[in-house]
This record gives C-alpha cells, sequence and structure tokens, in this order.
C-alpha cells in the first residue's frame, strides 16, 4: 500500500483543525492543471505544513481527484476547502497561484480525501529523513517498507480507538492492540461534496437523460435520499439537468430498473405541459461503463415504487 505526503497549506490545516466532525475535505492544489494520480482510492494521504514546520500533522484518506472550476469546488465542499467563505477560498488559492485577486471561474485540482484527523501540536510528526525540503508538492511513499512504514507506524499510533470506531473500522481497532503489521486500506466513505463530484465525473460530466454539458446545470442526485437511508455512493447516484434532478426528487419521472427514462401523466394533467419531457419518454439513459457506478437496481426499484406517481 502507497502512502503520499502532500506540501500542505498552513491557513488551509490550521482552519481545517479547528472544525469539530467533518467527514471529507478537499485539498486542492492552485494550478489545476495536472490531475493526481498517486494514490488508490483508500490509501492515506498525510498533511506537512511548510517550512519551517517541517511536520507530518494529519491526514485522509484519498477518494477521488477532478479539476473542477473554483465556483464548484465551493459550492461542493464549502468551508470543507479549507476557508470559512469563497471569497477566503479564493484569495487563499490566489495567493498560491501567484497572482492577483480576480472574478475568473478558474479551474484548480481537487484531491478528495475522506475520514480526516488532525494531530495536536504535541503529536506532530517529523517529516521522513529522505523528504528534501525543495519538493514542491509532495512525495509517495511504500508504507510496506522502509520510512513509509515507520511513518504509517506513528501515524497509526497517533490515531485513538475513538477515531476507529467513529468510522467503524473494526479490523484497524482490532490490530491497534497488537503490533502494527501489513497497513490495511480503509475504504472512503464518501461525505455529500465527494459524492457530488465522483457522481459528476462518473457520467463524465453530462446529464445521463439530456447528455446536456453544461455543468453549472448538472447536479448529482441520491436516487434513494440520503433522509431515506439511502448512501452517499455513486451507484445511488444520478447526474441530471437541474430541472430533471427536481422533477425526479418530486416524483413526476422516474428510471426504470432497464434504465430507461419515463415521465409521470400528471406532469401534463397538473401544470398543461412538459411536452419537452415527454419527447424523452422511454429513451434509455446514458450510464457509466463501470459496474461499480452503474445505479443500483434495488434503489432504482425503491424510486419507482415509494416516489414515482405514476
Amino acid at each position: 500500500m502507497k502512502g503520499f505526503v502532500g506540501v500542505t497549506d498552513n491557513d488551509w490545516f490550521e482552519f481545517l483543525a479547528k472544525q469539530p466532525g467533518i467527514d471529507e475535505v478537499n485539498f486542492w492544489q492552485p494550478s489545476g492543471n495536472r490531475l493526481f494520480k498517486s494514490l488508490n482510492p483508500g490509501e492515506p494521504f498525510f498533511f506537512k505544513l511548510h517550512a519551517p514546520d517541517n511536520y507530518i500533522v494529519g491526514g485522509g484518506f484519498f477518494a477521488h481527484s477532478s479539476i473542477l472550476p473554483v465556483s464548484l469546488a465551493w459550492n461542493a465542499f464549502k468551508e470543507k476547502n479549507g476557508a470559512e467563505s469563497y471569497l477566503r477560498m479564493r484569495r487563499l488559492i490566489e495567493k498560491n497561484r501567484h497572482q492577483a485577486p480576480s472574478f475568473e471561474d478558474y479551474k484548480i485540482g481537487c484531491i478528495i480525501l475522506t475520514q480526516p484527523f488532525f494531530f495536536p501540536s504535541d503529536q506532530w510528526i517529523p517529516i521522513p529523513p529522505d523528504f528534501n525540503l525543495n519538493i514542491v508538492q509532495g512525495k509517495t511513499y511504500d508504507l510496506t517498507c522502509g520510512h513509509g512504514q515507520h511513518l504509517w507506524e506513528q501515524v497509526q499510533d497517533r490515531l485513538s480507538k475513538d477515531y476507529f470506531d467513529k468510522w467503524a473500522i473494526p479490523e484497524m481497532s482490532d490490530q491497534k492492540q497488537k503490533e502494527w503489521g501489513k497497513p490495511l486500506t480503509i475504504f472512503p466513505r464518501l461525505g455529500q461534496g465527494s459524492f457530488r463530484v465522483i457522481v459528476t465525473d462518473a457520467y463524465q460530466r453530462r446529464c445521463a437523460v439530456t447528455r446536456e454539458k453544461t455543468l453549472p446545470a448538472l447536479e448529482a442526485a441520491h436516487i434513494r435520499p440520503f433522509s431515506e437511508n439511502g448512501p452517499h455512493a455513486v451507484h445511488n447516484g444520478l447526474l441530471l439537468r437541474s430541472d430533471i434532478h427536481r422533477l425526479f426528487d418530486s416524483g413526476y419521472v422516474t428510471v426504470t430498473s432497464d434504465h430507461r427514462f419515463e415521465v409521470s401523466k400528471r406532469i401534463k394533467e397538473e401544470f398543461d405541459n412538459g411536452e419537452e419531457y415527454n419527447a424523452l419518454n422511454g429513451n434509455k439513459i446514458w450510464i457509466p461503463l463501470s459496474p461499480h457506478f452503474k445505479p443500483g437496481s434495488d434503489y432504482l426499484t425503491w424510486h419507482n415504487e415509494k416516489v414515482y406517481r405514476g
């Protein structure tokens, strides 16, 4: 298993370390010109502050990477971007981009991490001896040997039992009672922001029904709402144009278990309109090729039976 030590903006870390109970963070990269590919989902990402604070001060578990307009990154993660406001986030990014403040909706790199942890200063870990201070972005380590293994052991020693219990990781809780052995990958539990971004990318940034690709008009829809025990999981999601999303949530349209778009007669009856939607009735929606991302038939059936107005 690999881990990545990422050079971290001190203001970003200090803000997030004070936020109680956050489930995900967006570790943004100001340039937005390269997709992060150093980790697989579930592998750990460690926060290393800028010099002279050459310490590992926390981390999280990699879920996904994307390149997004800064406005969408803010809308997806809000304060979990490491700032109290959109304006403050932009100023931090622009400081790191070495550019004057602007109104441009520029793109940034987004490294989405779940189950974040932040160490108090008396538990900060000195950087590995081979971490060159000239490194700008970060360095990948093999956590099964050498400096990487030693770092991972120190991180795990500092994580409390409450942390493992909070994220329901019994294997790690049991392992913590023993001498640390082979590193265990922790499955990233998605939050709302992670769900939104990963669904957007899984559907290639196009509406599943209309193939509309104007990004600000697209929304990640839960098939079974989170309030009804629907998880933040890609197979419980559809990328829909905002108007279709609202109709879906209110039961005027649905998607059948064979992935066909179905429009309720009640749109015509109640609003004396809906020609555009009726023209799409019966069409096959586009679904991701990965079987892990395809909409789950049990969630679709739930929506057909519990929400759809028929």
